[in-house]
């Protein structure tokens, strides 16, 4: 199984903020970029379906933005177990996610995924509406709010969290793209030696 998982660097609440010299942007020399937290849950929920199919599953950690503030999500995702990242180089600072869907989609398409997965939302925006936008886009089946996935032969089995403590069970035909909540899983750390490994290269595939 071929599955990706959409990434975003955000700056980090630790940052220090400062607007740049048009008054219209931050200046982003003065930021720490990090992993958008629910992205993390996503990566994670995706290696572990990975290592309980195995048979040549395959991880990729697909991320948007300049290569200087996405490279650590990229290394963050193969220090974590990814087996490749894609970085589509992209220097608008648009945040509509009708565009950003359409850029994911575009250098996507071709990679024929069984499964897209994309944090619920991210932490700076939250629009939360890439990961159904990209399926949409790709003619995929779409769940949102998962808080527990079952991959079933060539079909997933998501339960979304609804409202007032309720639950729904879904089943989607792959391919499929798929929203992942904050806490679902644990997310593992990087290892020493993997963090190691991705200081000295970036194992990626840069797409302009």
């Amino acid at each position: 199984m071929k599955i990706a998982v959409l990434t975003k660097a955000i700056p980090s609440y630790e940052s220090s903020i400062r607007v740049d010299s048009s008054g219209k942007w931050i200046d982003e020399s003065v930021v720490n970029y990090v992993v958008n937290e629910s992205d993390s849950y996503a990566l994670e929920e995706a290696l572990q379906i990975k290592e309980n199919i195995g048979d040549g599953s395959e991880v990729v950690v697909v991320t948007l933005g300049s290569e200087s503030n996405t490279s650590k999500v990229i290394k963050d995702g193969l220090a974590k177990g990814a087996d490749r990242g894609i970085l589509i180089k992209n220097e608008s600072a648009t945040t509509d996610p009708l565009s950003i869907a359409k850029l994911f989609s575009e250098h996507l398409r071709a990679e024929n995924f069984d499964l897209v997965f994309s944090g619920l939302q991210s932490d700076d925006v939250g629009s939360g509406q890439t990961g159904v936008l990209v399926g949409e886009m790709l003619d995929m089946s779409t769940a949102t709010l998962a808080i527990e996935t079952q991959v079933e032969g060539d079909k997933i089995k998501v339960k979304r969290e609804l409202e007032s403590g309720w639950f729904q069970w879904v089943t989607l035909d792959a391919p499929a793209s798929v929203s992942i909540q904050s806490g679902i899983n644990q997310p593992r750390y990087p290892s020493l030696k993997a963090v190691s490994y991705t200081h000295l290269t970036l194992p990626t595939i840069l797409l302009v």
